[in-house]
């Protein structure tokens, strides 16, 4: 197996489909949210000043992913020592609990099912498990947005961006970017709370997104055009409105799925009762319906399919 690493890579892609995430099952990314909770409170008890705060924020924001990919780089060489096989184990499992796409997939498809069979309070519960924003007042147009945004952006975050670090380091700097993103979700915003504490960690996964997201964007353009038949739309649109989004690689993804699809994504959103106005992005000639979510599901299923097969051919060369 050693002489063949696609070959571990390509079993990693294929777990990840057929079982995704159960919930039965101890995940590293739930641990990780409870170290970095316990993190936070000792933080906020003994920081009391900005700079101590951005300090100890510095310091989280280095040392969590280390951690990550120390313990799971001593788990694969130790497995390897007790024997060959065992250490193919341990590395299809570290790689393999990176992955989102499965998991992805069901909760947009929860929604899709809900806004069609259950009807809007049961889908926005369902979406609420997919976005930070107030949900309890969205109307269907509002929740079929949320999805596509959603699972856009997290296309870049949950499926290619780990795809691109287990291909470039394996399983330990797959876990690493999970802890730089999982820290950036808990701690990284621009409130008053997480100002100090979250800046690196935020800024931190700015700079291990900035290539997976453009990888994304271009990845949904090729799909778009071999799909939908709107590759030019999408590459437009992206080219025009991705820098307009306030994070500098979410608006990439975001505006070539809002381009594919040939509606407008962003606008007003409610986060704690406090509306905010985030940018437009495409064009608002096309109503959002919720038949456009399979088929925004297949363009980032597509898209996804095209970096796997090229960051497995790259692992394998």
């Amino acid at each position: 197996m050693d002489a063949f690493p696609g070959v571990k890579f390509l079993v990693v892609c294929l777990v990840d489909l057929a079982i995704g995430d159960p919930r039965w099952l101890p995940h590293p990314v739930r641990l990780m949210g409870l170290v970095i909770q316990a993190c936070e409170r000792w933080i906020f008890a003994l920081c009391t000043t900005a700079i101590s705060k951005k300090i100890t924020g510095l310091l989280l924001a280095l040392g969590l992913p280390a951690v990550c990919f120390f313990i799971v780089q001593t788990m694969i060489h130790y497995a390897e020592d007790l024997h060959e096989i065992l250490g193919v184990v341990v590395w299809i499992i570290g790689g393999y609990t990176t992955l989102a796409a499965r998991d992805l997939w069901s909760h947009a498809m929860s929604v899709y099912q809900a806004i069609t069979e259950q009807g809007l309070p049961e889908a926005r519960h369902a979406v609420s498990h997919i976005v930070g924003r107030d949900t309890s007042h969205l109307a269907e147009s509002d929740l079929v947005r949320a999805t596509i945004e959603s699972v856009a952006e997290n296309t870049s975050d949950g499926i290619v961006a780990p795809l691109f670090y287990l291909a470039l380091g394996g399983p330990p700097l797959a876990m690493a970017y999970k802890a730089i993103n999982t820290l950036d979700s808990m701690v990284g915003y621009r409130n008053e709370r997480y100002r100090d504490v979250g800046w690196a960690s935020a800024r931190l996964d700015d700079v291990v997104n900035w290539i997976p997201a453009r990888l994304t964007a271009l990845s949904i353009i090729a799909a778009a055009s071999l799909r939908l038949g709107r590759g030019r739309a999408s590459w437009c649109i992206c080219r025009r409105d991705a820098g307009k989004h306030p994070s500098p690689n979410s608006g990439w993804p975001e505006a070539a799925m809002a381009g594919a699809l040939g509606i407008q994504l962003g606008g007003v959103n409610v986060y704690g009762g406090f509306a905010e106005e985030r940018a437009r992005l495409g064009d608002s000639g096309s109503l959002v319906v919720v038949s456009l979510i399979p088929i925004a599901l297949q363009v980032l299923g597509l898209a996804s399919l095209f970096l796997a097969i090229l960051f497995w051919v790259g692992v394998g060369w």
